[in-house]
C-alpha cells in the first residue's frame, strides 16, 4: 500500500477580511463578528449557502492556547452538533480582540448555545460595548492542520475542503505579501483563488506559506501557482 505524506503541525494564518457585527442568534449582549466575503480573492466561484462561515466571538480576556483545546474538547463532549474552533486575534481600527474562532456550524441559532457551552467550562465571551460595525479587520488564527504533502513544498488540507498550502522562501509582512500576491493574481489566467498567508513548524523547521483557497486544488494548478509566486518574488 503506498503511504502518504501525511502530518499534523502547529501554526497560524494571517488573512484581512471585511466583518460584521451580528446580535440574533448570540448570547445577548456579547460581541460576535462574522466574515462578510471568507475568501475575497475567490469571488464566490463556489456559492456559499446560509450556514455561519466564519464566526469570530470576542473572548473576555486572553486565554492560553491550552486553555481553549481543554474547553473545545470538553465541549465536543456535549454539543450534539458538528463545529470547529481554534484561537485567534481580529483588529479593527488599532483594537484588538481575543477571540474564538468557529467554522461549520449548520445553524445560526446554534451560536448562542455553544456560547453557553463553551462559559460552562471556564471560557467567558466580552460584552459588546459599541454600535454594530462593519470594517476591514486583520485576522490571525492559530490552529492545527492535518496535511498530506503531495509534492515538494505543496500541501493539501486533510479537514478543510479546497484549502492547500504552498511553501515560500522567505517570511513576509502581510502588506507585502499582499502586494505579491496580487502580482500573482494580476498575471493568473485560470481559475481565481483566494490568497492568505501564513507559517507552520514541521521538522525542526518553521515553513512560510501561501494558504490557497480554491476548488481546482489539483497538482497541477498548485505547481502553476507556487512557480509564479516564486517568480515575481524576484
Amino acid at each position: 500500500m503506498e503511504q502518504k505524506n501525511d502530518i499534523e503541525v502547529f501554526g497560524t494564518i494571517n488573512k484581512r477580511e471585511t466583518v460584521f457585527t451580528i446580535d440574533d442568534k448570540i448570547e445577548p449582549g456579547t460581541l460576535v463578528f462574522e466574515a462578510l466575503e471568507p475568501f475575497p480573492g475567490y469571488y464566490h466561484e463556489t456559492p456559499f449557502d446560509t450556514k455561519p462561515i466564519y464566526m469570530y466571538i470576542a473572548l473576555a480576556e486572553h486565554y492560553p492556547l491550552e486553555n481553549i483545546i481543554r474547553a473545545t474538547q470538553e465541549v465536543e463532549k456535549v454539543f450534539d452538533e458538528k463545529f470547529d474552533a481554534g484561537k485567534g486575534f481580529l483588529n479593527i481600527y488599532n483594537t484588538t480582540y481575543n477571540v474564538l474562532r468557529v467554522r461549520h456550524l449548520n445553524r445560526y441559532d446554534l451560536i448562542g448555545a455553544l456560547q453557553k457551552a463553551y462559559e460552562d467550562n471556564g471560557i467567558h465571551f466580552l460584552g459588546k460595548n459599541k454600535k454594530s460595525l462593519k470594517e476591514k479587520a486583520n485576522i490571525k488564527v492559530v490552529k492545527f492542520f492535518k496535511l498530506e504533502e503531495i509534492d515538494n513544498g505543496i500541501y493539501i488540507d486533510k479537514k478543510e475542503r479546497f484549502h492547500a498550502y504552498i511553501e515560500l522562501p522567505t517570511y513576509f509582512e502581510f502588506d507585502d505579501f499582499k502586494a505579491l500576491s496580487n502580482r500573482v493574481q494580476y498575471n493568473w489566467d485560470e481559475s481565481k483563488f483566494d490568497a492568505a498567508v501564513g507559517s507552520f513548524y514541521y521538522n525542526g523547521r518553521l515553513r512560510e506559506f501561501v494558504r490557497i483557497y480554491s476548488n481546482k486544488l489539483s497538482l497541477e494548478y498548485l505547481q502553476q501557482i507556487k512557480k509564479l509566486y516564486l517568480e515575481k518574488m524576484r
